[in-house]
């Protein structure tokens, strides 16, 4: 399984960005689907993660700001951040959770390659 980010760039303060991560290979089902970021000397970090149900969860710093989403048909998550703020800035990494097999129930967590989310005026 690849997963591919993109949509990251540079924004003012206050700006917007919408992240994308499609997943591609074999994939039979998606479970969790997240975004993650990591700032320059800081550890990564969650961001918002949504269920396969659709029910999504926030960092603190981030609630009512960023909204997480997936299209489920195409394996793609987004991230919709808005109101960004100079903390914000980070790469970001999407993951997710995949079974790739109808007769193998494990399933194993991938990463994608993360895109550069800076905010500055």
């Amino acid at each position: 399984v690849q997963l591919q980010a993109s949509g990251g760039g540079l924004v003012p303060p206050g700006g917007s960005l919408r992240l994308s991560c499609k997943a591609s290979g074999t994939i039979f089902r998606v479970n969790d689907m997240g975004w993650y970021r990591q700032a320059p000397g800081g550890q990564r970090e969650l961001v918002a993660s949504i269920t396969s149900g659709g029910s999504a969860n926030y960092a603190e710093s981030v609630e009512g700001r960023f909204t997480i989403s997936r299209d489920s048909a195409r394996n793609i998550v987004y991230l919709q951040m808005n109101s960004l703020k100079p903390e914000d800035a980070a790469v970001y990494y999407c993951n997710g959770n995949f079974r790739s097999f109808s007769w193998d129930r494990s399933s194993s967590t991938y990463w994608g390659q993360g895109t550069q989310v800076t905010v500055s005026s």
